[in-house]
């Protein structure tokens, strides 16, 4: 079957899916609001189908690719749901000897997942320990199916989920494969958390590339010491309209950042398992993502 993009549905669509995906509405009213586009022999559902994720095209890094090893992990959180699981993955030559810059890679509102994990994946093979948390885990663990990964989602304390991404930092900041330096990246949800964590950990944190996330309360920017490098997609105003006061805060805190805004992207531009993927930009963002760990992490 053809792959789908953004542009083959209207941007009024896109924005109801983007309610319907940050919980603003429900799957009935998004079908409701969907009816007026269902034209040629579709039908609502048809289209939320198309408009979801298929997660068959989530593996740019094969799970048994021989560059890299991974496994699951278990990491304690006293201070929130008890604890946090996720997927470890790292060079296939990693060792204790290596001493590699770490990056904690946090999910979208949906728990860990195969999108999040190839990321993972994907740092491992640029040569970086990364782990990819699941917030999900106190209520089960991502279960395979994303509107059931909502539900799971929100059913977690928030609060006690962010301390679960908090012990999931430092725990990664002291593998022995670890030279010290820690990142973060999140995307949608996980780009929110990025930075709350640059918010909370200081100088602790290394560098931050906050993926179309909600900014912090500018009164908190002072507490960041970590570079962040913001990634926004153009047509994703309700994210967008917050960077003009955080890219102010930044500055005045003396903070190096840069952000990027794609044009003609969507909201989720970077998931490569749904339309609104965006080759250029992903591939652009990651680029960036990748320069800026290697500058401020490798030294």
């Amino acid at each position: 079957m053809e792959r789908k993009k953004a542009s083959d549905f209207p941007q009024e669509l896109w924005a109801l899916f983007d309610q319907y995906q940050h919980g603003g509405i429900d799957r009935r009213a998004f079908l409701d609001g969907a009816q007026k586009f269902a034209v040629g022999g579709l039908t609502a559902t048809a289209l939320f189908e198309m408009m979801r994720p298929n997660y068959a095209l989530a593996a740019q890094v094969p799970p048994n690719d021989s560059r890299i090893k991974t496994q699951r992990v278990t990491v304690p959180s006293p201070n929130g749901n008890g604890n946090i699981s996720g997927l470890l993955a790292m060079p296939a030559n990693a060792s204790a000897a290596t001493k590699l810059p770490v990056v904690l890679v946090i999910h979208e509102n949906r728990g860990l997942n195969p999108y999040i994990e190839d990321v993972a994946r994907r740092f491992a093979v640029a040569n970086f320990v990364a782990l990819a948390p699941d917030g999900t885990t106190s209520v089960g663990g991502y279960p395979g199916d994303d509107e059931k990964g909502a539900e799971a989602f929100g059913k977690v304390d928030r609060a006690k989920m962010q301390e679960d991404f908090v012990a999931a930092a430092q725990w990664l900041k002291s593998r022995p494969e670890s030279n010290g330096k820690l990142g973060a990246v999140g995307f949608c949800f996980g780009g929110g958390v990025v930075n709350n964590l640059a918010v909370r950990l200081g100088a602790d944190m290394a560098a931050g590339v906050p993926f179309y996330g909600a900014q912090p309360a500018t009164a908190d920017v002072a507490k960041i010491k970590a570079p962040i490098n913001a990634q926004f997609g153009e047509l994703d105003q309700r994210i967008n309209a917050g960077w003009p006061a955080y890219d102010t805060a930044l500055t005045a805190a003396k903070v190096p950042h840069e952000g990027h805004i794609y044009k003609a992207a969507n909201h989720g531009f970077h998931n490569d398992t749904t339309p609104r993927y965006d080759k250029a930009a992903a591939e652009e963002s990651w680029r960036h993502t990748l320069n800026w760990f290697n500058k401020y992490m490798r030294a």
